[in-house]
């Protein structure tokens, strides 16, 4: 029998989980079943890339220059001709994209070439905390148009779903929950790595890690993380912050922190590709967002066994029991945020518990090969639907 053709679109393969969730959906599909491709854009300055990642699983993307994070008008044209032609040529039976202007500009591309199936997935979404009113406003627009041009849109949590029926985009049996998927192993069994990130970076057992690992851009909020962490060094002095990931603001974040007076207590360190050898030595794991989709930062950190205090944003709360998996505060709340860490920090035996049922909860409900089954499950209900036995 022919297999199924799935062409997947993604606006940038940056480093972060929308990135390495499409690169093993491509290679994991790739069976007796589906046929998948992979389309990209390019990624911005300091924003990292995951092809490393693709050639280790052995997928080949396909490059559109002109198919990036906030396109001119201009390019955004040229992407829209690129990927028809693409579609045209290829002829999938599904196109399935991720992340918005890839999800704008592949939809439309598919309708117009007449794709039997098309998906979106919304890692998160851009409607509230990145842009004004006017332009969220014409986003949420934009996003209803193309949910007409869309037979399932997916999200990665519950709350999402809910929160984009609200805003009107599709109604909620349109909306599919499919959970995040990541290779978790190796963090599940990272304890052989501890003592390695300490070394690297001159520290000693006694220091007190806690760590934020995210893209420095503004929705991740890290001068809030900045503030807490001046108010946990002054309750835990031998404390150290640990900040991995890159991106526009780094500068900026660089200067906020000696201006707070945290000047050789806060570590840059940049994207990190040794995941279990960062986690390994983080006594706490925090997260700042106005904004989160799935927080892959905090799965990662679960997995790992290491306990998270976090923003309670977005799918945080569907990751993050509170009290219990680790603790949750409210966004902007410096304090709130400083105690939870100071706390965790103080009670040793406390802090392990929490990591241990964070690990939990995390494994096996956002191990790879849940995701794939859950994607290729999806996949075969559409088809059916197409074409009823």
């Amino acid at each position: 029998m022919r297999r199924v053709k799935v062409l997947r679109i993604i606006a940038r393969l940056n480093i972060g989980g929308p990135a390495i969730h499409t690169i093993l959906l491509t290679a994991g599909l790739n069976n007796e079943r589906f046929e998948p491709l992979l389309v990209t854009g390019v990624e911005g300055k300091r924003e990292g890339n995951m092809f490393d990642l693709a050639a280790a699983k052995g997928v080949e993307p396909i490059v559109i220059p002109e198919l990036r994070r906030n396109p001119s008008p201009k390019d955004a044209l040229i992407a829209l001709f690129k990927l028809y032609r693409l579609i045209r040529r290829q002829r999938p039976q599904i196109v399935h994209t991720h992340t918005a202007t890839a999800g704008l500009l592949g939809r439309l591309a598919a309708k117009l070439a007449g794709v039997p199936i098309i998906l979106h997935t919304f890692h998160g979404h851009v409607l509230r905390g990145y842009f004004g009113p006017l332009q969220s406003k014409a986003l949420v627009w934009m996003e209803r148009l193309s949910a007409r041009l869309t037979d399932r849109i997916v999200t990665v949590s519950e709350g999402q779903r809910r929160e984009l029926a609200g805003y009107g985009i599709a109604p909620l049996e349109k909306i599919a929950v499919v959970p995040l998927g990541f290779e978790l192993d190796d963090l599940l069994s990272c304890e052989s790595h501890r003592g390695e990130l300490r070394r690297e970076l001159g520290l000693s057992d006694d220091h007190r890690l806690v760590g934020i690992v995210a893209r420095l851009v503004p929705i991740k909020n890290h001068r809030l993380f900045l503030r807490a962490a001046r108010l946990v060094a002054e309750a835990v002095p031998q404390a150290r912050f640990v900040i991995a990931g890159d991106g526009e603001l780094r500068e900026g974040l660089e200067a906020y922190a000696r201006d707070l007076g945290l000047d050789g207590r806060v570590i840059f360190t940049g994207w990190r590709r040794d995941l279990p050898r960062l986690y390994a030595d983080l006594d706490v794991v925090a997260l700042t967002s106005i904004n989160e989709g799935t927080p892959v930062s905090l799965i990662e950190a679960m997995a790992a066994g290491v306990p998270v205090v976090a923003t309670a944003v977005g799918g945080v709360p569907e990751v993050v029991v509170d009290g219990e998996t680790g603790c949750l505060v409210k966004p902007g709340d410096a304090e709130g945020l400083a105690e939870a860490i100071t706390e965790l920090l103080r009670d040793p035996k406390k802090a392990r518990e929490m990591g241990q049922r964070g690990k939990e909860v995390v494994y096996p409900k956002f191990a790879a090969q849940t995701l794939l089954a859950n994607v290729e499950h999806l996949y075969t209900e559409l088809l059916r639907q197409r074409s009823p036995l």
